[in-house]
Protein backbone atom coordinates (compact mmCIF):
# COMPACT_ATOMS: atom_id res chain seq x y z
CA UNK A 1 0.00 0.00 0.00
CA UNK A 2 1.27 3.77 -1.05
CA UNK A 3 -0.45 6.56 0.46
CA UNK A 4 -0.11 9.79 -0.90
CA UNK A 5 1.42 12.82 0.27
CA UNK A 6 0.10 14.24 3.01
CA UNK A 7 0.16 17.75 0.77
CA UNK A 8 -1.64 15.90 -2.22
CA UNK A 9 -4.65 14.77 0.44
CA UNK A 10 -4.80 18.40 1.78
CA UNK A 11 -5.35 19.19 -1.62
CA UNK A 12 -7.55 16.79 -2.05
CA UNK A 13 -9.80 17.88 0.42
CA UNK A 14 -10.19 21.41 -0.78
CA UNK A 15 -10.69 20.65 -4.72
CA UNK A 16 -13.24 17.65 -3.63
CA UNK A 17 -15.32 19.94 -1.24
CA UNK A 18 -15.36 22.36 -4.30
CA UNK A 19 -16.49 19.87 -6.35
CA UNK A 20 -19.47 18.86 -3.21
CA UNK A 21 -20.37 22.58 -3.24
CA UNK A 22 -20.64 22.96 -7.33
CA UNK A 23 -22.58 19.85 -7.18
CA UNK A 24 -24.82 21.20 -4.59
CA UNK A 25 -25.49 24.59 -6.53
CA UNK A 26 -29.27 24.21 -8.08
CA UNK A 27 -29.76 21.08 -6.43
CA UNK A 28 -32.85 19.95 -3.97
CA UNK A 29 -31.34 20.10 -0.64
CA UNK A 30 -34.25 18.52 0.95
CA UNK A 31 -34.06 15.81 -1.32
CA UNK A 32 -33.35 11.93 -0.09
CA UNK A 33 -29.78 10.50 -0.15
CA UNK A 34 -30.92 7.22 -1.21
CA UNK A 35 -27.40 5.73 -0.41
CA UNK A 36 -27.81 7.54 3.02
CA UNK A 37 -31.41 7.29 3.17
CA UNK A 38 -31.86 8.81 6.91
CA UNK A 39 -30.39 12.04 5.39
CA UNK A 40 -31.45 14.75 3.06
CA UNK A 41 -29.24 16.38 0.60
CA UNK A 42 -28.23 19.46 3.02
CA UNK A 43 -27.70 17.02 5.85
CA UNK A 44 -25.14 15.00 3.93
CA UNK A 45 -23.31 18.27 3.16
CA UNK A 46 -23.98 19.44 6.89
CA UNK A 47 -22.34 16.06 7.87
CA UNK A 48 -19.16 16.72 5.68
CA UNK A 49 -19.05 19.76 6.97
CA UNK A 50 -18.99 18.64 10.24
CA UNK A 51 -16.58 15.89 10.10
CA UNK A 52 -13.70 18.49 8.32
CA UNK A 53 -14.16 21.07 11.45
CA UNK A 54 -13.90 17.96 14.11
CA UNK A 55 -11.05 16.61 12.59
CA UNK A 56 -9.86 20.54 12.04
CA UNK A 57 -10.20 20.49 15.61
CA UNK A 58 -8.29 17.47 16.78
CA UNK A 59 -5.36 18.42 14.88
CA UNK A 60 -5.52 22.34 16.00
CA UNK A 61 -5.92 21.50 19.67
CA UNK A 62 -3.21 18.47 19.65
CA UNK A 63 -6.13 16.70 21.09
CA UNK A 64 -5.16 13.46 23.14
CA UNK A 65 -9.08 12.47 23.60
CA UNK A 66 -11.95 12.90 21.29
CA UNK A 67 -13.10 16.62 20.80
CA UNK A 68 -16.76 16.62 21.74
CA UNK A 69 -19.16 18.18 19.01
CA UNK A 70 -19.79 21.13 21.32
CA UNK A 71 -16.09 22.14 21.41
CA UNK A 72 -15.95 22.61 18.06
CA UNK A 73 -16.10 26.16 16.57
CA UNK A 74 -19.22 27.27 13.93
CA UNK A 75 -20.24 23.95 13.59
CA UNK A 76 -23.14 24.38 12.04
CA UNK A 77 -24.04 26.95 8.38
CA UNK A 78 -25.12 30.95 10.18
CA UNK A 79 -28.23 30.11 8.21
CA UNK A 80 -30.56 28.03 6.03
CA UNK A 81 -30.08 29.52 3.01
CA UNK A 82 -27.64 27.81 0.03
CA UNK A 83 -25.12 30.49 0.24
CA UNK A 84 -24.58 30.26 4.04
CA UNK A 85 -24.20 26.05 3.54
CA UNK A 86 -21.83 27.21 0.45
CA UNK A 87 -19.71 29.62 2.34
CA UNK A 88 -19.46 27.22 5.48
CA UNK A 89 -18.36 24.34 3.57
CA UNK A 90 -15.58 26.25 2.02
CA UNK A 91 -14.44 27.92 5.46
CA UNK A 92 -14.28 24.43 6.89
CA UNK A 93 -12.38 22.83 4.75
CA UNK A 94 -9.77 25.90 3.90
CA UNK A 95 -9.20 25.83 8.19
CA UNK A 96 -9.01 22.26 8.36
CA UNK A 97 -6.53 22.11 5.59
CA UNK A 98 -4.68 25.16 7.21
CA UNK A 99 -4.25 23.19 10.44
CA UNK A 100 -3.26 20.33 8.71
CA UNK A 101 -0.46 21.93 6.38
CA UNK A 102 1.12 23.59 9.75
CA UNK A 103 1.08 20.39 11.26
CA UNK A 104 3.14 18.35 9.09
CA UNK A 105 1.68 14.36 8.67
CA UNK A 106 3.41 12.97 11.59
CA UNK A 107 2.49 14.91 14.91
CA UNK A 108 0.74 12.99 17.38
CA UNK A 109 -3.12 13.54 18.21
CA UNK A 110 -6.33 11.19 18.98
CA UNK A 111 -8.01 9.15 16.34
CA UNK A 112 -10.36 6.41 16.77
CA UNK A 113 -7.94 4.13 13.78
CA UNK A 114 -4.79 2.44 14.41
CA UNK A 115 -2.86 5.68 12.85
CA UNK A 116 -3.21 8.78 16.00
CA UNK A 117 -1.37 11.49 13.53
CA UNK A 118 -2.00 14.00 11.74
CA UNK A 119 -1.34 12.42 8.41
CA UNK A 120 -4.23 9.88 9.44
CA UNK A 121 -6.55 12.47 9.59
CA UNK A 122 -6.33 14.10 6.28
CA UNK A 123 -6.23 11.17 4.60
CA UNK A 124 -9.36 10.00 6.53
CA UNK A 125 -11.13 13.37 5.62
CA UNK A 126 -9.97 13.41 1.67
CA UNK A 127 -11.23 9.89 1.44
CA UNK A 128 -14.55 10.91 3.87
CA UNK A 129 -15.40 13.49 0.75
CA UNK A 130 -14.78 11.21 -2.10
CA UNK A 131 -17.49 9.35 -0.89
CA UNK A 132 -19.94 11.31 0.10
CA UNK A 133 -19.09 13.58 -3.35
CA UNK A 134 -20.61 10.46 -4.95
CA UNK A 135 -23.91 10.39 -2.54
CA UNK A 136 -24.49 14.48 -3.20
CA UNK A 137 -23.53 13.44 -6.91
CA UNK A 138 -26.24 10.89 -7.11
CA UNK A 139 -29.04 13.14 -5.88
CA UNK A 140 -28.30 16.02 -8.32
CA UNK A 141 -27.78 13.42 -11.17
CA UNK A 142 -24.49 14.45 -11.92
CA UNK A 143 -21.16 12.19 -13.42
CA UNK A 144 -19.23 11.02 -11.31
CA UNK A 145 -15.55 9.98 -11.91
CA UNK A 146 -12.84 9.83 -8.95
CA UNK A 147 -8.84 10.42 -9.83
CA UNK A 148 -7.86 6.93 -10.23
CA UNK A 149 -4.89 7.06 -7.25
CA UNK A 150 -7.88 8.18 -4.66
CA UNK A 151 -10.43 5.69 -5.92
CA UNK A 152 -7.76 3.05 -5.25
CA UNK A 153 -6.99 4.18 -2.03
CA UNK A 154 -10.86 4.48 -0.94
CA UNK A 155 -10.71 0.70 -1.29
CA UNK A 156 -7.09 0.25 0.46
CA UNK A 157 -8.50 2.25 3.43
CA UNK A 158 -11.98 0.58 4.00
CA UNK A 159 -10.22 -3.06 3.73
CA UNK A 160 -8.20 -1.30 6.87
CA UNK A 161 -11.69 0.24 8.46
CA UNK A 162 -12.91 -3.50 8.38
CA UNK A 163 -9.94 -5.25 9.70
CA UNK A 164 -9.91 -2.64 12.46
CA UNK A 165 -13.26 -3.22 13.13
CA UNK A 166 -12.73 -7.57 13.45
CA UNK A 167 -9.99 -6.71 15.65
CA UNK A 168 -11.64 -4.24 17.72
CA UNK A 169 -15.06 -4.84 18.20
CA UNK A 170 -16.44 -8.43 18.22
CA UNK A 171 -19.71 -7.45 18.49
CA UNK A 172 -19.59 -5.57 15.20
CA UNK A 173 -21.20 -7.70 11.58
CA UNK A 174 -17.86 -7.66 10.73
CA UNK A 175 -16.78 -10.18 12.91
CA UNK A 176 -18.70 -12.81 10.84
CA UNK A 177 -15.98 -12.46 7.62
CA UNK A 178 -13.68 -14.18 10.25
CA UNK A 179 -12.97 -17.44 9.82
CA UNK A 180 -15.19 -18.08 6.61
CA UNK A 181 -12.13 -19.12 4.40
CA UNK A 182 -13.93 -17.80 0.81
CA UNK A 183 -11.52 -15.38 -1.27
CA UNK A 184 -12.95 -11.94 -3.23
CA UNK A 185 -11.03 -10.38 -5.85
CA UNK A 186 -11.69 -6.78 -7.55
CA UNK A 187 -10.58 -6.07 -10.62
CA UNK A 188 -10.37 -2.28 -12.16
CA UNK A 189 -10.29 -3.22 -16.37
CA UNK A 190 -9.33 0.60 -16.96
CA UNK A 191 -6.57 0.66 -14.28
CA UNK A 192 -3.81 -1.28 -14.79
CA UNK A 193 -2.78 -3.35 -11.43
CA UNK A 194 -6.09 -1.95 -9.95
CA UNK A 195 -7.15 -5.78 -8.24
CA UNK A 196 -6.73 -6.66 -4.64
CA UNK A 197 -6.99 -10.14 -3.92
CA UNK A 198 -9.05 -10.80 -0.23
CA UNK A 199 -9.53 -13.68 2.02
CA UNK A 200 -11.85 -14.12 4.51
CA UNK A 201 -9.54 -15.75 7.00
CA UNK A 202 -9.12 -16.98 10.42
CA UNK A 203 -7.51 -13.91 11.48
CA UNK A 204 -9.63 -11.62 9.90
CA UNK A 205 -9.89 -9.69 6.70
CA UNK A 206 -6.12 -10.09 4.26
CA UNK A 207 -5.37 -8.43 1.07
CA UNK A 208 -2.75 -8.00 -1.61
CA UNK A 209 -2.88 -6.10 -4.59
CA UNK A 210 -2.85 -9.24 -7.13
CA UNK A 211 -4.37 -10.98 -10.08
CA UNK A 212 -6.20 -13.80 -8.72
CA UNK A 213 -8.71 -16.95 -9.30
CA UNK A 214 -11.42 -16.21 -6.21
CA UNK A 215 -15.01 -17.28 -5.33
CA UNK A 216 -16.53 -14.44 -6.66
CA UNK A 217 -14.94 -11.69 -8.35
CA UNK A 218 -16.08 -7.71 -8.94
CA UNK A 219 -15.22 -6.08 -12.40
CA UNK A 220 -15.58 -2.69 -13.75
CA UNK A 221 -13.86 0.42 -13.90
CA UNK A 222 -11.98 1.69 -10.97
CA UNK A 223 -14.53 4.29 -9.75
CA UNK A 224 -17.27 1.86 -10.49
CA UNK A 225 -15.65 -0.87 -8.01
CA UNK A 226 -14.79 1.25 -5.46
CA UNK A 227 -18.63 2.55 -5.24
CA UNK A 228 -19.45 -0.78 -5.11
CA UNK A 229 -16.89 -1.91 -2.61
CA UNK A 230 -18.38 1.18 -0.72
CA UNK A 231 -22.17 0.50 -0.93
CA UNK A 232 -22.76 3.34 -3.62
CA UNK A 233 -23.53 1.22 -6.40
CA UNK A 234 -25.61 -1.65 -6.21
CA UNK A 235 -23.72 -4.87 -7.73
CA UNK A 236 -26.19 -5.64 -10.03
CA UNK A 237 -25.51 -2.33 -11.70
CA UNK A 238 -25.00 -3.15 -15.16
CA UNK A 239 -21.75 -0.79 -15.08
CA UNK A 240 -19.98 -3.96 -13.28
CA UNK A 241 -19.78 -7.44 -13.52
CA UNK A 242 -19.84 -9.97 -10.58
CA UNK A 243 -18.29 -13.19 -11.66
CA UNK A 244 -18.59 -16.56 -9.46
CA UNK A 245 -20.47 -16.54 -5.62
CA UNK A 246 -22.66 -13.25 -5.96
CA UNK A 247 -23.53 -14.33 -2.49
CA UNK A 248 -20.30 -13.86 -0.95
CA UNK A 249 -20.46 -10.72 -2.51
CA UNK A 250 -23.56 -9.61 -0.68
CA UNK A 251 -22.68 -11.22 2.27
CA UNK A 252 -19.50 -8.94 2.55
CA UNK A 253 -21.57 -5.74 1.43
CA UNK A 254 -23.90 -6.64 4.21
CA UNK A 255 -21.48 -7.10 7.31
CA UNK A 256 -19.67 -3.93 6.45
CA UNK A 257 -22.33 -1.71 6.42
CA UNK A 258 -20.81 0.34 9.33
CA UNK A 259 -19.63 3.11 7.52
Amino acid sequence: MVLLAHDRYCDEIIRLTGELRATLQGADLGATVPTCPDWTLRELAEHVGRAHRWAGEIVRTRATEAVPDEKVPDNSPAGDDPAALDAWLAEGAAGTVAALREAGPDTEVWSWAWDHSTGFWARRMALETVVHLADAALVAEVPYTMAPELAADTVEEWLQIVRFAQDHYEDRESAELRGVGRTLHLHATDVPGAEWLIELGAEGVTWSREHGKADVALRGSLTDVMLVFNRRLAPGSDRVEVLGDAGLLDFWLERTSFG
